[in-house]
């Protein structure tokens, strides 16, 4: 094979910044490639310190020099970040004109925010979670001017970054939906609130393929030079290997030429007929591979496709079926064969599971067709095993861990072990030539864009889809999880990367000025008080498992993440919900150290679980943030699971909070022992808060100007700094009144009332104050409210519901929300008419159900999956369910205080409540009187059903 020959066919050219010379931190270069050179060798001499920061990367520091771009980015923690913000903050009065005596303030941004994510940037490269970049922007137009510096300690794919960049786009800006008058932005009633210009971003990531992709998102591209390199590179792959995808569009051509075909012995002899015949060949664009199984009935061996696909080959069976004695079984029940085989990059005998070609899709002028597989797509997957490249892979061992115990389980234990031996010679190949690029980075984003799509992961699932009106076949790999489906997509290496390079150099831009780190965000490099803004979308609980699922992608960087720091559940590493929250929690303290005060910190949580939830608040308002609204954030069309699981997330919430102005933290240490601090937390924390919140003619109440919330924030900020809680609930409620101006139950600052007068007059309606939750019987009294008045899905009451549980109180083990919608309501899920609650909701709201009867297939799709209260009858059966799960919570309760003498720190009321009326009734006493004493005093006070029973149970005991 002539690879060297054709190693610099599509040549190096020098860009426009190679030509110029360029200033780099006060430095003069004659260059670009000289700038890059001198900060290379400046990262040399300071890896050995580096090395000292958390979440310094697994590899070797020629590979961590090589793949870094120095000082704007590197693949370890970036000592020029420092250096950055002070050229920054220079650039503000020298380059913006601002004044160093600005007054700064801002309300929450509080506006529900839906972007969605077809956009060219955006979907240039995958990453396991993404914002889009336009939702982020609108965020940092409200809270920052240009030339602010912004931080995102969880950078992912970098969208915070470009964002930012992006601010300086007037039709970017547009078509958010903006108006502009110059330079200047204007809101719906056209005042100024913003400005067109760049904002800086510090973009830090623990994932070495996170802080590269976002690299690559943030740099200033020299579209001309890279995409002609690129184009140039792929035309050279194009012409080397184009043999692999190669087959015949006739098996009639085929048969004939059989003898011919299996008379080739070397990959010269294949590719010289391939020429001979090439007016008789088309290209391959995917193949299906199928694992194969064995009857547990009569053993015989079949494919995964002739058991379970139907002969429309659109859809599948229920079962899987045996093609020989017509036996039905479930996957999981049937028995998945393995072959021994070479594996081509070891030596080794590798024990994996056994897969059989089942058919080719080909381009035929502009048309697509399937054929089942022949002679010559055999021959080709013999023959490419000749080719020495394979000797030369990498070998990466795969680590136990959560997510990587799936393939371990099926002895795929190594990377190259997720790609076939075809994509394993293209990828090794194609890293060859850019080795030694000057483009190489521009080549590895491109690499990680097709990556994804060329796994054994990639699934062919021929189902039904009702929300699509058509069959989804090509879906992708398992959104967070390393699954290997029984059928799998192999795509055509050479098109899925000029597929993805044309989105690539559509998604380029011309905007620069981020720093790009990569280290844990729970230790810093960063100057305190530096940073005026912070937006991060950080890791949520059990939610993805980020090292392992990028493991893969950053064997072929060669640098791997440090996962010591990773902010995640995970039982294998040793991380519960509590490490996770001690991790969230130092890197809010260093998020709170380098902002400024009296600046804003936003966000983003996207997880069902209701303990993540509070545990991302408790970091946040622990490391010293004041959180002053929580609002929804819809991404729209999400992927292939969020479409079709009756659980996804539909809606993320997003967090604002702020950093308390210094003068007002020294006033409260001053007045301690006083009420007046709490009135001067109140005075700061309304002044924070939006002062009318309205959309189409409705008013809404504030939640955080309640007096109710006000006493818990400001309870909270006390508590948490040190303080002693100045008065109790009854006297800040009375004193609320007393000092403050209130309206609609919320209470104002005097400067605030005229504009919410204001603006209250021009509404037709108002939104009455919701119910509290509190606890689990609130939580359910609340649930009944919003399903009688609206029957939903799980996915549109999860954000509302994930709302309201900012207040529960800290002794309470509130469930999760499927177990308290499972427990106390029900759920239609086609079976029988539809219910007539729903059917009543429906008709009055979708004129065009109205004449349908119950059981119409439209209404019935309309329908489907509304949780709805159930009608008295029903209730009593599901109340003899849930009574019997809280008793059994209760009996666990029991058998924790068994032998010791410690306190329940966090518990079910309600399971309580049911368990002290079921020991009551049996005249179990003793039960009452031992829980009641390990509970804290102050919750049996306030609860005059746990009193009543506990009392009573001290009398009967002569307590």
């Amino acid at each position: 094979m002539e690879k060297e020959s054709t190693q610099l066919s599509f040549g190096e050219e020098k860009s426009q910044a190679d030509k110029e010379p360029v200033i780099c931190l006060g430095i003069t270069f004659e260059n670009d490639e000289e700038r890059r050179v001198y900060f290379r060798e400046e990262l040399r001499k300071k890896l050995p310190k580096l090395k000292e920061i958390e979440g310094f990367p697994n590899g070797e520091d020629e590979d961590i020099i090589a793949l870094s771009d120095p000082p704007y980015y590197t693949a370890c923690s970036n000592p020029w970040i420092n250096d950055f913000i002070e050229k920054w903050e220079e650039e503000k009065f020298t380059k913006y004109g601002r004044d160093p005596q600005e007054e700064y303030h801002r309300k929450p941004f509080s506006a529900d925010i839906s972007e969605g994510k077809n956009n060219t940037i955006y979907n240039a490269h995958s990453y396991h979670t993404k914002v889009p970049y336009k939702a982020i922007m609108k965020y940092i137009l409200h809270y920052t001017k240009p030339g602010d510096v912004i931080y995102d300690g969880f950078c992912g794919s970098g969208m915070t970054g470009l964002a930012s960049e992006m601010c300086e786009s007037k039709e970017e800006i547009q078509s958010l939906g903006y108006k502009v008058n110059k330079d200047f932005i204007l809101d719906e009633e056209g005042n100024k609130f913003s400005q067109i210009g760049n904002r800086r971003s510090i973009l830090c990531d623990l994932s070495p393929a996170a802080t590269f992709i976002s690299y690559n998102y943030n740099k200033k591209a020299e579209k001309e030079i890279g995409s002609k390199f690129l184009y140039n590179l792929l035309e050279d792959m194009e012409k080397e290997f184009s043999w692999l995808y190669k087959t015949f569009n006739s098996s009639e051509v085929e048969v004939k030429l059989s003898k011919e075909i299996e008379a080739l012995y070397t990959i010269n002899d294949l590719k010289s007929f391939i020429n001979k015949y090439n007016h008789l060949l088309a290209n391959t664009e995917y193949v299906i591979w199928s694992e194969n199984y064995l009857c547990n009935s009569c053993l015989n061996e079949m494919t995964f496709w002739d058991a379970n696909v139907n002969e429309d080959e659109k859809s599948v069976k229920k079962n899987l079926v045996c093609p020989k004695c017509g036996a039905e079984g479930k996957k999981n029940d049937w028995e998945r064969v393995y072959e021994a085989k070479s594996d081509l990059v070891t030596g080794e005998i590798i024990n994996h599971p056994k897969l059989s070609l089942i058919k080719i899709n080909y381009s035929s002028g502009k048309s697509r067709k399937n054929k089942l597989p022949g002679i010559l797509d055999y021959k080709i997957l013999e023959l490419l095993t000749l080719d020495e490249t394979f000797k030369s892979i990498k070998v990466t061992e795969l680590f136990e861990g959560y997510n990587t115990a799936q393939p371990l389980r099926i002895g795929i234990n190594k990377v190259h072990h997720f790609y076939t031996e075809r994509v394993n010679l293209l990828i090794s190949s194609y890293l060859k030539k850019i080795k030694d690029s000057i483009h190489y980075n521009d080549a590895q984003f491109l690499l990680g864009s097709v990556l994804p799509k060329m796994t054994k992961m990639n699934r062919y699932m021929p189902q039904y889809n009702s929300k699509e009106k058509g069959f989804r076949a090509l879906v992708g790999p398992m959104a967070n999880a390393l699954y290997f489906p029984p059928l799998s997509v192999e795509n055509n290496f050479l098109s899925q990367a000029l597929f993805q390079l044309n989105k690539i150099v559509n998604a380029w831009n011309d905007y620069s000025g981020n720093a790009i780190t990569t280290q844990s965000s729970t230790s810093l490099n960063i100057l305190s008080n530096s940073v005026d803004y912070i937006f991060i979308d950080p890791p949520f609980g059990a939610n993805i498992m980020y090292s392992e699922m990028s493991f893969a992608r950053e064997s072929w960087l060669k640098i791997l993440t440090n996962n010591k720091k990773e902010a995640i559940e995970n039982n294998v590493q040793g991380k519960s919900l509590r490490e996770y929250t001690n991790l969230m929690l130092d890197s809010f303290k260093e998020a709170f150290r380098i902002l400024k005060q009296d600046k804003w910190i936003t966000v983003e949580f996207s997880n069902t679980k209701a303990s993540v939830w509070n545990a991302i608040q408790y970091a946040l308002q622990e490391s010293g943030f004041i959180i002053a609204s929580v609002d929804a954030l819809d991404k729209q069309r999400g992927g292939f699971h969020a479409m079709t699981s009756a659980t996804a997330v539909k809606q993320d919430l997003v967090i604002s909070a702020y950093k308390p102005a210094e003068e007002n933290i020294i006033k409260m240490r001053e007045q301690t022992n006083t009420s007046e601090s709490a009135w001067t937390f109140v005075s700061q924390h309304l002044e924070k808060l939006p002062v009318f919140m309205g959309l189409k003619g409705e008013a809404s109440i504030i939640t955080e100007r309640t007096p109710r919330i006000l006493f818990d924030r400001m309870v909270t900020y006390h508590v948490q700094n040190g303080l002693p809680v100045p008065v109790s609930s009854a006297e800040f409620q009375a004193g609320v009144v007393q000092r403050f101006p209130m309206r609609d139950g919320m209470a104002f600052l005097e400067n605030q009332v005229a504009e919410y007068d204001k603006k209250r007059t021009l509404v037709r309606e108002f939104t009455q104050m919701s119910l509290f939750v509190s606890d689990e019987n609130s939580a359910i009294e609340w649930l009944r409210q919003q399903l009688m008045k609206k029957p939903q899905t799980r996915q549109d009451i999860h954000p509302s519901f994930m709302k309201e549980l900012q207040h529960i109180a800290k002794h309470e083990k509130l469930p999760e929300l499927d177990d308290l919608l499972n427990q106390n309501f029900l759920r239609y899920d086609g079976e029988g008419t539809v219910p007539n609650q729903i059917l009543t909701y429906l008709r009055r709201t979708y004129k065009d159900l109205r004449g349908l009867e119950p059981n119409d297939t439209t209404v019935v799709e309309k329908a489907m999956h509304r949780w709805y209260v159930p009608d008295p009858n029903k209730q009593a059966d599901l109340e003899k369910l849930r009574e019997k799960s809280l008793l059994r919570e209760y009996d666990g309760y029991l058998q924790e205080l068994e032998g010791n003498k410690k306190k329940l720190k966090t518990f079910r009321t309600e399971a309580i409540r049911a368990g002290f009326k079921k020991a009551y009734s049996d005249k179990d006493f003793e039960s009452i009187v031992k829980v009641g004493e390990r509970i804290p005093e102050k919750v049996i006070q306030e609860d005059d059903k746990l009193l009543m029973y506990y009392d009573n149970a001290c009398i009967r005991l002569g307590l």
